[in-house]
């Protein structure tokens, strides 16, 4: 499967403010994201995944390593526009509407007027915002500032987004149709690059998770395989018998029911992050 972002021992360093110390960001990154998965990256606060962001999209330099979008370098510019982002907390010019808002953004990749028409209208109504195409974005909820964010960062029909915290100020309804959205967006082969505190929408969205601590890459996998438990088994049947369940560890089979799976059991997303946290924080204090 094709790699659209690779890194390989990115490093970044900074010094601490008067003095010769330095702080370590991010520390030998090693990633691979696979074109059409959505993947999601977690950690706690300052663990490194707003500099790996910064260094994927070519904000920042590193101090050593290499990483590559796209089958090309982060610095070179023809990258940029196959790529999309969203921010934390986007802020935008309140003064104008989202028509407006898309319209001067769209201006600013070349597309042209009657390109950039419908392409407005059909963001807006991908991200629920059409009925309020003309209010002005200094009325609009946080929730609403996300979609309008998101809507800005797929203007240019972009191959690979990067969305930091897409979620945050939504309701459930609307934290739904977000991810319904990813899905499409996978369906049509996009990437996606997730980072967010939401353990449970990480968990109904993502194909695979890395999860950060201390600039460090402390676990990487599939959703499904970091969170069976491994030492036990759950077994699905049809509906049975209130005698036939007394019995189930042996007369499964010999009650008339199908055995309809096997299966690990899974922890919770955020029951397995705040393992893993923990876990690490000990390991420092050893």
């Amino acid at each position: 499967m094709e790699t659209v972002v690779y890194t390989k021992g990115l490093t970044k360093e900074y010094k601490k403010r008067f003095s010769s110390k330095k702080v370590i960001a991010l520390d030998g990154l090693d990633l691979e994201i696979r074109k059409g998965e959505i993947f999601g990256l977690l950690g706690p606060n300052g663990s490194g995944k707003t500099t790996t962001l910064k260094l994927l999209l070519g904000i920042i330099s590193p101090t050593k390593g290499e990483a590559f979008v796209l089958g090309k370098p982060v610095k070179d510019i023809r990258v940029k526009g196959r790529i999309g982002y969203m921010p934390e907390g986007p802020y935008f010019y309140e003064f104008l509407n989202p028509v407006e808002l898309l319209d001067f953004y769209g201006q600013l990749f070349s597309i042209n007027k009657r390109q950039r028409r419908n392409r407005i209208d059909e963001l807006l109504e991908l991200v629920g915002l059409l009925p309020y195409r003309n209010r002005i974005i200094r009325n609009f909820s946080k929730g609403m500032l996300q979609r309008i964010g998101i809507a800005v960062s797929m203007l240019n029909d972009p191959e690979l987004l990067f969305l930091d915290e897409p979620t945050i100020g939504l309701d459930p309804l609307g934290s739904m149709e977000m991810k319904s959205l990813f899905y499409r967006l996978k369906d049509k082969g996009k990437t996606i690059l997730l980072s967010s505190h939401l353990l449970s929408e990480v968990e109904k969205s993502c194909d695979r998770v890395g999860i950060l601590y201390n600039g460090r890459m402390v676990k990487l996998g599939e959703i499904q395989e970091l969170l069976s438990i491994k030492d036990e088994v759950q077994i699905t049947t049809e509906e049975l018998s209130d005698d036939a369940k007394k019995k189930i560890e042996k007369i499964v089979e010999e009650s008339g029911a199908r055995v309809l799976g096997f299966d690990h059991p899974r922890e919770s997303l955020e029951s397995f992050f705040l393992r893993v946290i923990s876990d690490k924080k000990n390991d420092d204090k050893k």
